[in-house]
């Protein structure tokens, strides 16, 4: 039976914490004089007065949560945070709340679509919101929440896994211990990502606010330029702090207490790295012959826009989709692989990719040998048969949304290309998509508001990697 007591407390905590960050966009355009301070005080109250509702209608002495507890305590989270979080965008000059809704729950996610223009001379007060979903977006709310509030160390590991099917370590004996080993190295490597950002010239307003987006691969920029308004510099410091961000934290955690080599031995760490490397420096060779550009500009180019778009951070520096068709449809297919689980970045992973890469060998040497017995491993551990009905469910259910999402978005009058990049770039958490409207150079002001709507609802399915909302629509989660 579901404790929706339980539920409504809990989710009264994370919109008080919501509130509590409000107020730091609002200090700095009390301070600065933005027309954006009533928004933030309006939006400040609305959210606090609910928080205190929720509080209060749901406490209880004890909070025990079961799994389904915790299902639908993810999926309505994000959701409802997101309503939340677009009030000061909708009350900032007007914004159309799908507009607003669009914007936050891209940030949140991290998928780093937009529909703002004019950055450069927007007030400060917006643009550091826009940073701060996404920072907050990319560690994740349950493993915050975790973190900072007791009484929400219930339930172990599921806990974690409904927000990200892909937390797996286990050697952590504490699920707060872990959680707050994870927010104090997301903390600590957006610092070094700022400082690392001014001293590659940017200001600290926009190496403060590009940290707390890079580290997130989340992708909101101060420009409308994005990446491109900065120094060389800086574009070596993203596409870094970009990998960083790909990498799953855990590993930082481990590296900080000695065990360097296990971040080394790690076959999904190996591979990510070995497969930014090999297409950087490969499309780096093609640009730098069709284009007739320097070696280490096309490096540099392709580096950045690479590791962008596989980490899912959607950072703008070129238009890659002028750079022919042999960019573009590399970067299509870049769009699905995503980066390491386990980290902030979105997409269907590389250890998905590199445990369907064995399953498949060893179907070959069954092949050929029907009776022998061959049994794959992964980072020396049997792949288990609970790991392969895992990963076929959700290539099924990844490739089921993003066929649906485009058709939708057809149906609705988007051109096909915007229709079919529009849809895995929502799913993946990517940004940008391929052609002139949603390219790196465009953004999706133009998109119809239904179909921002359907975009959004796919932004949300991607970031909690589709089961965890997928579990909802069964007829046996509601029965009691």
């Amino acid at each position: 039976m579901l404790n929706l007591r339980a539920l409504l407390f809990i989710l009264g905590t994370f919109l008080s914490m919501l509130a509590g960050f409000m107020v730091i966009p609002l200090v700095f355009a009390l301070v600065h004089g933005d027309e954006t301070s009533g928004a933030f005080m309006i939006s400040a109250m609305v959210t606090g007065l609910v928080a205190s509702f929720c509080i209060s209608g749901g406490k209880q002495p004890h909070i025990h949560l079961n799994i389904r507890d915790m299902f639908l305590l993810t999926s309505v989270t994000w959701l409802v945070v997101s309503i939340f979080a677009a009030l000061p965008f909708t009350l900032y000059h007007g914004i159309d709340y799908t507009d607003a809704f669009f914007e936050t729950m891209s940030g949140i996610t991290t998928t780093g679509s937009t529909v703002l223009s004019g950055l450069d001379t927007m007030d400060r007060s917006i643009l550091i919101w826009r940073s701060l979903l996404q920072w907050l977006g990319g560690i994740g709310f349950i493993v915050m929440a975790v973190a900072v509030l007791p009484f929400l160390n219930v339930g172990g590991m599921r806990l974690f896994r409904t927000e990200s099917s892909d937390w797996s370590d286990k050697s952590t004996p504490r699920t707060q211990d872990m959680a707050k080993n994870l927010f104090q190295i997301y903390i600590l490597l957006t610092v070094l990502c700022g400082i690392c950002y001014h001293l590659a010239g940017m200001d600290w307003f926009d190496a403060v606010n590009h940290a707390m987006t890079t580290l997130s691969t989340g992708g909101y920029s101060t420009s409308d330029s994005s990446m491109a308004n900065f120094d060389n510099a800086a574009h070596w410091v993203g596409a870094l702090f970009m990998l960083a961000g790909g990498l799953p934290l855990l590993l930082f955690v481990q590296m900080l207490r000695g065990r360097t080599l296990s971040v080394w031995n790690d076959a999904q760490v190996k591979g990510f790295l070995l497969f930014v490397t090999l297409v950087s420096v490969a499309l780096a060779f093609w640009l730098a012959d069709a284009q007739s550009m320097g070696f280490m500009d096309a490096l540099r180019l392709t580096c950045f826009n690479v590791v962008s778009v596989v980490t899912t951070t959607g950072y703008g520096l070129t238009d890659y989709g002028n750079w022919g068709a042999l960019a573009n449809v590399a970067f299509l297919f870049l769009m699905f692989a995503g980066a390491c689980s386990g980290s902030t970045s979105g997409g269907i992973k590389i250890f998905r990719f590199q445990i369907a890469f064995a399953i498949m060998r060893e179907q070959l040497k069954q092949q050929i040998h029907p009776r022998g017995n061959f049994s794959e491993k992964y980072n020396n551990r049997p792949i288990s048969e609970d790991i392969i009905r895992s990963l076929v469910t959700f290539i099924l259910l990844f490739v089921g949304v993003t066929v649906a999402l485009a058709v939708f978005l057809v149906a609705v009058g988007v051109d096909p290309i915007s229709s079919l990049t529009g849809a895995i770039t929502a799913v993946t958490n990517v940004g940008p998509g391929l052609g002139p409207v949603i390219g790196p150079a465009g953004n999706f002001a133009s998109m119809p508001d239904s179909a921002k709507w359907a975009l959004s609802i796919g932004m949300l399915l991607g970031r909690l990697e589709l089961l965890t909302v997928a579990v909802l629509f069964h007829p046996k989660f509601w029965q009691y």
